[in-house]
């Protein structure tokens, strides 16, 4: 299992049109990945819209993504790298 911290860096924070990408890319991957925000008890399924955009994960909102699975650190890499992109966003 990894554990991986994430920091929302974009302007507009978690929203629908970036949960979307985030959902696309975690259902690609046959391993569990939950999304929590740091220090909460509330976790999402990252394969699931809804529980996403309750996290209402705002522009500088520390997560917390854990990822159970055989293919988990391709997972965490391709997670890492939308994260670090801003959810190709911004430049």
């Amino acid at each position: 299992m990894i554990r991986h911290p994430l920091r929302v860096e974009n302007r507009l924070g978690l929203h629908a049109r970036a949960a979307a990408k985030l959902v696309r890319l975690t259902s690609s991957f046959r391993s569990e990945i939950l999304l929590a925000r740091d220090g909460a008890q509330q976790q999402a399924d990252a394969r699931s819209i809804l529980g996403v955009l309750m996290l209402a994960a705002a522009q500088g909102t520390c997560l917390v993504v854990s990822i159970d699975g055989e293919d988990e650190a391709e997972a965490r890499d391709a997670i890492l790298h939308l994260f670090q992109e801003k959810f190709g966003e911004e430049n």
